[in-house]
């Protein structure tokens, strides 16, 4: 930052505006002497000049040059002359343009003056007059020391804020740049404050020095850790990178996909490195997210296209189940169901979202063909046994391929061998039941 400016005192040719003031005096009027100067003086016989006062006639020099009334106009544009420029000086105080010791100074030479002065008017108005502008140069003087010292009083107390706010500072922030373009705006506001004197300006500046001192070193000693922090990170994060682009050829699709959530939260929590290190590092480790990512994407893209032809083909089995009439030929209709199932099995999974509305469709069909086959039993039972053995076999068949799925880990295929095996329980109880009824 650039050094202090010095600025212990106020402009002294600045003059600040007058405080308010009890009303001013009027004036005292000086009729001007050149109208009627015969009034103001005499010219005797031998051609000395005399100006009237109160204290009687007082010779104020010779005419000899040409007629008295013409010696007499001429003092009294003497006089004219001096009342103008006591007017001037009037006027300038009552506007508060100029410097009002001068306008003392003026009125005290023209008030000394007057004592012998080569002058033909009324010298008694005049020096009233003079005494007017002289208490009136007076209180310019006294109301602009007294605006002075309010202002030193003033811009002392400005620096000191400024002092104290920096030294808070200086102290305690950690938002480094903030903080730092505040001190630069102090620094400028500082530079401005005038008036102040040497001795208080040099006690504080020296506190503002300090401060500032003290912020610089507390943020350099951050940064430098922070350049440490974000070497470690560097390294951190360049390790990271290199798992992930380890982890892109993976065909473990879970699996993988968990391992990179576990390194996106170590990459978060290493911190940032160089900001162009940074950027790099992040670009290489996206490209591996990416490249696993968009592998799986169209593995699943086209095992979704897989699932939506299983579904149609399924809509097609369940176009054709919808024909079973079970009350025509209910052994036709068991055979046709059963083929049906075992296709069903073979097409496979379907969209998750149609599963319900699917196998909802299949369930009401097998459902329609065994309320036939209730219906069949309760008229006539003819070789009850004979179904009762065969249910039996279907149950134990579907309940072994049931058995088996789990152990595959088949869960859904499982699922649907166990609902048929309940199906065909459900027959071989009615069966069992005809029988013992019969």
């Amino acid at each position: 930052m650039p050094d202090k400016e010095t600025n212990t005192t106020a402009d002294e040719s600045a003059a600040p505006a007058p405080l308010p003031s009890a009303p001013t005096p009027v004036a005292p009027p000086v009729p001007p002497a050149s109208t009627h100067p015969e009034k103001w003086g005499r010219v005797d016989a031998d051609g000395t000049v005399y100006v009237k006062t109160a204290d009687g006639d007082r010779a104020i020099g010779s005419w000899q040059a040409g007629e008295p009334a013409e010696g007499l106009a001429h003092y009294a544009r003497r006089f004219d002359d001096v009342r103008t420029e006591v007017e001037l000086l009037e006027a300038r105080l009552k506007a508060g343009s100029g410097d009002p010791k001068h306008s003392l100074t003026s009125a005290k030479h023209i008030k000394d003056s007057l004592t012998d002065a080569a002058l033909v008017g009324d010298l008694d108005a005049l020096q009233a007059r003079v005494d007017h502008v002289l208490a009136r140069a007076q209180d310019a003087v006294d109301s602009v020391k007294h605006a002075r010292d309010e202002a030193r009083q003033a811009a002392t107390a400005r620096k000191q804020e400024l002092v104290e706010e920096v030294e808070k500072i200086a102290e305690s922030s950690t938002q480094w740049k903030a903080a730092g373009d505040r001190l630069r705006t102090i620094l400028d506001e500082w530079k401005t404050i005038k008036g102040v004197d040497r001795k208080t300006d040099d006690v504080l500046w020296k506190r503002f020095s300090k401060a500032r001192d003290t912020f610089n070193r507390r943020r350099g000693s951050h940064f430098a850790d922070l350049d440490r922090q974000r070497a470690s990170a560097k390294d951190r994060k360049q390790e990271l990178v290199r798992q992930a682009e380890e982890l892109s050829d993976s065909d473990d699709w879970g699996g993988t996909a968990a391992a990179y959530r576990e390194l996106m939260n170590e990459w978060k929590a290493a911190g940032r490195a160089p900001k162009e290190a940074d950027d790099v590092l992040w670009q290489q480790f996206r490209a591996a997210q990416d490249k696993f990512f968009s592998r799986r994407s169209a593995v699943f893209d086209e095992r979704d296209a897989e699932l939506v032809e299983n579904g149609k083909r399924k809509e097609a089995l369940l176009a054709e189940a919808e024909k079973i009439n079970p009350a025509s030929d209910l052994d036709q209709a068991r055979a046709q169901l059963h083929r049906i199932q075992e296709r069903w099995e073979e097409i496979g999974k379907v969209p998750r979202e149609r599963i319900r509305e699917l196998e909802g469709r299949l369930r009401s069909i097998e459902e329609k063909v065994r309320q036939a086959a209730d219906a069949q039993w309760r008229r006539s039972d003819p070789e009850a046994e004979a179904r009762a053995a065969q249910f039996r076999e279907r149950v134990e068949q579907f309940e072994a391929q049931a058995a088996k799925a789990r152990a595959a880990g088949d869960r859904r295929r499982a699922e649907q061998a166990e609902a048929q095996a309940a199906q065909w329980r459900e027959w071989l109880a009615a069966a069992e039941n005809a029988v013992a009824s019969r």
